[in-house]
């Protein structure tokens, strides 16, 4: 197989596929049941599950890329993690961590049929050009385009990209490219945790889960309750598909929060009434991928206040959406 853009080639197929199963049935043939082994894998999409891989899976790109990563949904997804750690973003007179808004990332997953890449890659606006053309000459989709904060110095963009083929090293290769179009460094081993200067105890009770401390930045992933799947290719969350909550301290047990709300269409405006009721401005709306089951929409959010008073506003946005019990 090889590399394709978001299934474009399996969607082609499907008015021939169509007009068959019409011949057949002016034909009188009955429809056959299923009850093979392959027929019962194919009718519950088991045929698109993502298979458990192992790091020698993912050497052709850590060795391209000369970065590794981490496992995550019983190692079916191994994500890259690809920060702006060298930029210096300030918006509203916060200067930005990494880890509030600006940690762009490359997730891969194995399939019986070829191994898929999805990620979000933080550019400057001198980059993004490049950027694009790298990914195009490679035949990488890009997905989604736009901003995660209101006022920012500099201009900073986020593009999601996507393709699916059966070389993980190819798609190594197309996305070294675009890295190599950027200023985004190579991974440095992890320091000490900063302390979060926040009540995270009151902004746990208040969302109704634990969060984790990460670079000196509070954070939640939620992820959502039903099967989310691309051109039938189950997603798990580790790909991106969750709601993301960032509490960054900004002193006096005030917070910055900066991330997205992962939603369906029926739950867009709920959580924009919730947000707005609560204080916190409203970014963006937008997609972030094109043949997603259920059709998703992701809603990015600031504001600056008590670290608890926003986690309760959040809470209320976090209620309307159809994502998984707390643990």
């Amino acid at each position: 197989m090889s590399l394709i853009t978001a299934g474009a080639a399996r969607r082609a197929a499907v008015p021939l596929a169509a007009l068959l199963l019409v011949g057949l049935a002016a034909c009188g043939s009955p429809t056959r049941a299923v009850n093979t082994a392959a027929d019962t894998d194919n009718a519950d999409h088991g045929r698109h599950q993502p298979i458990p891989t192992t790091e020698a899976d993912w050497k052709p790109v850590t060795d391209v890329l000369g970065r590794t990563g981490k496992f995550g949904d019983d190692n079916t997804v191994y994500r890259i993690g690809l920060p702006r750690t060298d930029l210096h973003v300030t918006s509203y007179g916060v200067a930005i961590k990494p880890g509030l808004s600006l940690g762009g990332y490359a997730a891969f997953a194995k399939y019986r049929d070829g191994v898929m890449l999805m990620g979000d890659l933080v550019v400057t606006e001198a980059e993004l050009p490049k950027v694009t053309d790298a990914l195009q000459a490679h035949g990488i989709e890009q997905t989604a385009l736009h901003k995660h904060l209101l006022q920012q110095d500099p201009p900073i963009w986020w593009t999601h990209m996507h393709a699916m083929t059966d070389n993980p090293g190819t798609l190594a290769q197309g996305l070294k490219a675009a890295l190599d179009a950027t200023a985004i460094p190579a991974p440095t081993p992890p320091g000490p945790q900063p302390p979060i200067d926040l009540d995270t105890a009151g902004i746990d009770k208040a969302l109704g889960r634990k969060g984790t401390a990460d670079g000196g930045i509070y954070k939640f992933t939620i992820a959502r309750a039903e099967t989310i799947t691309d051109d039938g290719y189950v997603l798990p969350p580790t790909f991106g598909v969750t709601t993301g909550i960032n509490f960054q301290p900004v002193g006096g047990g005030k917070a910055a929060i900066n991330g997205d709300f992962v939603m369906t269409a029926p739950e867009v405006q709920k959580v924009i009434q919730a947000l707005r009721k609560g204080g916190i401005d409203l970014v963006e709306v937008h997609n972030h991928s094109f043949t997603e089951q259920p059709r998703l929409f992701y809603a990015h959010f600031w504001a600056v206040d008590d670290g608890v008073t926003l986690a309760k506003a959040l809470r209320s946005a976090v209620d309307a959406t159809n994502v998984q019990p707390a643990n």
